[in-house]
């Protein structure tokens, strides 16, 4: 039987749904495969008796239908609608916390893995918030959510409808920006990041657009050292996240 669930409500997999049980997220529902192992299930059925949220047992092939390709080890979530934030409420966060603004800026980052493992990697590495524009670029979905590990309930997301003018914004409250791109000359490893931050990612085959490019106080590249003269969006990104933390705690 079909079941019609929105497939940006949907979170997949044991893990992203517990973390999305532990962080407060409004769950509507929790569907749970018949048989699943109890080291699946208890942890997660606990929780949602606590919290008052429905679970239902259902054959594992309902779950196959709804989770459309997405591996959900036998549990999916219906949440509610993601709540993005206001691009201010990031910098409030760093503000909060007392600790330099270090957020990220995606353009048109379109392949929902990437997002998701940069999600997860911009949690670990303590980035205040990431900005993804509207159009042409993923958003928070069921694949997201696994791909991230339960990390997107823990990072605030901006949804802006235009990045360059989002820049402007940034650039007006003292945040520098800065853009990878591999015909830089500047070496991300010879650079100072000890500033206020939003380092821009570029779409994963044209890299950033002309004009977000412009928009940038300066522009970094990773050594290349091989044949290949780029590498994959996610581990690009990482890859900056983690030098930025190295030299802040070795501050």
């Amino acid at each position: 039987m079909s079941v019609e669930v929105n497939q940006d409500e949907l979170i997949a997999g044991k893990h992203p749904v517990l973390e999305a049980l532990r962080s407060g997220r409004e769950i509507n529902k929790i569907w749970i495969a018949e048989g699943s192992q109890k080291s699946v299930t208890q942890s997660i059925t606990a929780e949602a008796k606590k919290q008052g949220i429905v679970v239902q047992f259902v054959d594992k092939r309902k779950l196959d239908n709804m989770a459309q390709g997405v591996a959900h080890q036998g549990v999916i979530a219906q949440a509610a609608a993601f709540a993005y934030v206001e691009v201010e409420e990031l910098l409030e966060i760093a503000k909060s916390k007392d600790e330099t603004p270090f957020l990220l800026l995606l353009d048109e980052i379109e392949d929902p893995h990437n997002l998701g493992s940069i999600l997860r990697t911009a949690e670990c590495t303590g980035v205040h918030g990431v900005i993804i524009p509207k159009r042409r670029a993923a958003g928070l979905t069921a694949t997201v959510l696994k791909t991230s590990a339960g990390a997107a309930e823990h990072v605030p997301v901006a949804r802006v409808t235009n990045l360059a003018q989002t820049i402007d914004k940034l650039k007006e409250a003292g945040v520098w920006v800065a853009g990878t791109d591999v015909s830089a000359k500047q070496d991300v490893f010879k650079t100072k990041f000890d500033m206020p931050l939003a380092i821009v990612i570029g779409n994963e085959s044209k890299g950033m657009g002309r004009l977000i490019k412009e928009k940038c106080d300066f522009l970094v590249k990773l050594p290349m050292l091989g044949q290949l003269n780029s590498l994959n969006a996610s581990v690009a990104a990482g890859v900056l996240m983690y030098e930025v933390v190295r030299q802040r705690r070795s501050e």
